[in-house]
């Protein structure tokens, strides 16, 4: 019911606004400074989610907990999609959410009031981290070793015909691990 009231008081706050300020500065530069923050927010969004990324990757890299540059990526989005709306109040409320303070201030508000009742975690295959997935980890092989010198192709007198040579690897039987 509460996201019912959102949807009915947030235009009739910006219709409140955009009347009170277009009154006082005029129509123009209203729309002129929902124009501006517009950009200005989009510039700033895209710094900051790019910085917010860079820490997602940083974490899961690490392998710590990506909860909190998560949800600062999150709010940084909903800032995005609220200073391009046109209007004052979520205008304010969109560069407020770039401030990251206000970031961990909502992230601990919100974390207060959930609760976590069951963490499940499954796999399609069972896995021990201790020991390879497949066999006991030996790899059976045999090998040759072989000269280090490449051999060379007889020289054919020049009296005799010479047949042509094929300059293509035998594609049959060579891996391109071992030497011609």
């Amino acid at each position: 019911m509460w996201l019912f009231w959102v949807f009915v008081a947030v235009p009739i706050i910006e219709i409140a606004l955009f009347i009170q300020i277009g009154g006082f500065i005029g129509l123009w530069p209203t729309l002129a400074i929902v124009v501006l923050t517009a950009l200005a927010g989009s510039v700033l969004v895209r710094s900051q989610g790019a910085h917010a990324w860079n820490e997602v990757q940083e974490s899961f890299n690490q392998m710590r907990d990506p909860t909190r540059p998560l949800a600062h990526g999150v709010m940084i989005v909903a800032a995005g999609i609220l200073l391009l709306t046109p209007g004052f109040f979520t205008d304010a409320v969109g560069l407020l959410l770039l401030i990251p303070a206000v970031r961990d201030a909502v992230m601990r508000y919100v974390a207060q009031r959930i609760e976590i009742r069951r963490i499940e975690m499954r796999s399609t295959r069972r896995y021990e981290p201790h020991r390879p997935p497949y066999g006991d980890g030996i790899i059976d092989g045999d090998y040759v070793v072989e000269d280090d010198e490449v051999p060379r192709r007889p020289q054919t007198p020049p009296d005799l015909p010479v047949e042509p040579v094929d300059d293509q690897p035998d594609r049959r039987g060579n891996s391109g691990w071992t030497r011609h």
